[in-house]
Formats: structure tokens, sequence, C-alpha cells
């Protein structure tokens, strides 16, 4: 079962697996260890980290042995382990292997796509606020972007931001949506997806999926197969704890596949990671017990930020917008000042901090710092 721990800087080793865990059992080399500084550091030597919607719990431990096992593997380039994701990929969503593209983490399979489907003619239309990198690799591309503001529900926009997209090469749409956690519903999307034009792909970001509780949410890679202008991004960096290690993936059509390989560097994966996420595809329970976790520890929070009298966006994801009803900035910086790093600014929300959902002790050491500026 999957144990509370803090992450690699904050505490040794050792103690990242639980005390049941032994160490030589985890490492066969000194370099997979924390450095000696690490290991004899206090508990509080090092800032709470909730600002970049990390996993606090790591990866699976079938995941860890994975990795051990591979540095044994560091001298050969990782085509079959590549070719051995995909097929459990494929399998696990019910599609051929020429649907499945692998990548250096989502994130360039969201450059790639900019980089394949964007350009100068051919605009990216995304919500505003939403996680920002496929834009500026849009910009890059000489893309014009236009940025559709939220409902006031904080979901995407679908009958404004159709409206934008005339010359379209792209609409990127993350759902659950990063930096609100909040969710466009699944028949506003799935009509959305039917009603865009054969010469406008839509790329669905399910980065937060697994976290996603509502009943009003749904993963659109079903619709892959009917829809030959949609890919759907995936990523190992959140429920499966790997975000380090840099593997994500997408599904699409064949033809898209191809089209969006053209602009990748070969072998962008490496061997440890695609070990890793193989492994942790079949640790179900790793998974369940990390939605767990995070659903029960965010609730805690929630429940005493009510008791605060703060607002805060419904979460479907491993992190909070939480309304402070005034400029955030200084207050982010107060943060910090007390070793509690949070997110970043958002210039759409500009009096709301997302802090990502940690361990309990993480999420103590939070609300302690929180209390203390909002009083300020």
């Amino acid at each position: 079962m999957l144990k509370q721990k803090p992450t690699l800087s904050r505490r040794s080793f050792t103690q990242l697996f639980g005390a049941g865990a032994t160490l030589a059992a985890l490492r066969p080399a000194a370099s997979l260890a924390a450095p000696a500084h690490r290991l004899l550091s206090t508990p509080t030597a090092a800032p709470v980290r909730l600002s970049s919607n990390e996993n606090p719990y790591g990866p699976a431990p079938a995941a860890l042995q994975a990795m051990t096992d591979a540095f044994g593997l560091a001298w050969r380039y990782p085509d079959e382990h590549a070719d051995a994701l995909v097929e459990a990929l494929a399998k696990l969503h019910g599609v051929t292997a020429e649907r499945i593209l692998l990548g250096n983490g989502s994130g360039e399979i969201l450059k790639v796509a900019a980089a394949a489907l964007t350009g100068v003619g051919r605009r990216l239309v995304l919500a505003d606020p939403t996680f920002e990198a496929i834009a500026r690799h849009a910009s890059v591309n000489r893309a014009e972007v236009s940025k559709i503001p939220l409902t006031a529900d904080y979901r995407h926009d679908l009958a404004k931001m159709r409206a934008a997209a005339s010359d379209a090469g792209l609409i990127y749409i993350c759902n659950p949506n990063n930096p609100t956690a909040s969710l466009t519903p699944k028949a506003e999307l799935r009509a959305f997806i039917a009603q865009t034009p054969p010469q406008t792909t839509v790329l669905v970001d399910e980065a937060y999926h697994h976290y996603a509780e509502s009943s009003d949410y749904e993963s659109v890679i079903p619709l892959v197969e009917s829809h030959p202008n949609l890919i759907v991004a995936r990523t190992f960096s959140k429920i499966y704890g790997m975000a380090g290690l840099r593997c994500g993936y997408c599904v699409a059509q064949p033809e898209m596949i191809e089209r969006l390989r053209t602009q990748q560097t070969w072998d962008s994966a490496n061997i440890m990671a695609l070990a890793a996420a193989r492994a942790s595809l079949q640790d179900a329970a790793h998974v369940a017990e990390g939605r767990r976790l995070n659903s029960t520890i965010k609730q805690q929070v929630c429940a005493e930020l009510e008791q605060m009298k703060f607002t805060y966006i419904p979460s479907n994801a491993n992190f909070l917008m939480i309304d402070l009803r005034r400029d955030v900035r200084p207050l982010i910086k107060a943060m910090g000042a007390r070793r509690v790093e949070v997110g970043r600014f958002f210039p759409a929300l500009p009096t709301h901090m997302r802090v990502t959902i940690g361990t309990r002790a993480d999420m103590q050491a939070f609300l302690t710092a929180f209390r203390q500026i909002v009083a300020s």
C-alpha cells in the first residue's frame, strides 16, 4: 500500500519509502541515493513545496524497481522499452499501437502539436487561464494566439472558443483545467469536438484525469476513433508520481500521430522513464491509494478554509485555487518567507492562490502559514 511520505528534498531515501522498506532492495548503487547533506538534514531544512502540482507520494514500488533495473540498460537505446510501453498503453485504452505517440512528458506532446498544427495563418485558441506552455510554443512558431476567458463558473467557454477558431489550426482544452482545477462538462466537450471542422485539431490535455471525481467528467480518448482531428494527451507526472522522469503520451488516429512524429526528436523518452512508466501501469492499487489520499486531505483543507470564510474553486485535481479577495502577489511572497512555496501569480485570477495538495504534514504547514498571512 502507498504510504504518506515527504519528498526527497525533505527526507532521506530510506524514510521516503517507509520504515518497512529496505534501502538496499530499492537502490543497488549510491548514485540513486540522496546526497549526504540531504540524508543528514532535518525535516525543516527545505521549504514545503506546494507550487508545481507534484505528487508527494512518488512512484509505485514496482516503478522504483524498474528504474533500478534500468541502470543496467543505460548503454542501450530505448527502442524496445518504448515499443513495450506503447503496447501496454494501447491495451489500456483499447486502441492499436499506431494510435499512441510517446513523449518526453506530455509537455513534448504539446510542443510537437504546436509545431505541426500552428503557424502563420493557423491560430491557436485556448482558455485564459490555462496551462501556458502550448501558447509559448505556438508563439515561437509565429502563430496568432487567441485567449478566451473561462466562464463565470470556470468552464471553458466553448461557444466563444468556436467563434474564435475560424482560421485555427489548433484548439487546446485542458480538462480538468490547470490552474483552476475545474471541469468542462462532458456533454459540452463531446458536442464541441463533434462540431469542430476537420481542418482544425482539438487537443484535450488530460494530465489530471485520474484525480477527477465528478460524474460530469469523462475522458475523450474513446472519441479518437471517430474524430481524425482529435488528440488526447496524458502524462505519468501526476498520479504516477514521475514528474522528474519526464514521460507522457498522446492518443490520436495514425495519420495525426505521424504528423506529430515528424516534429519529434528520436528516442526522446529515456529508458528509465519508459521502464518505470510500464511498471506503473501494473499497480492499480498505488493509483487508487494516491487518489484516496489526495481526496481525503483536500477535503480536510477545504473544511479549514471554509471555517476561515475563504472560498475556492471546486477542485477535480490535486490542487486548489483559493480566492483571497485581494492582490495575491504579496501573499505568495509572504508564504515563501514562511518556507511554504505556493503557485505562481496568474494575471487572469489576480486574487487567487494556487496550492498543491501535499501530505497531511505539508498541508498542516500550509494552513499554519496561511493563517498567519491572512491575519496580517
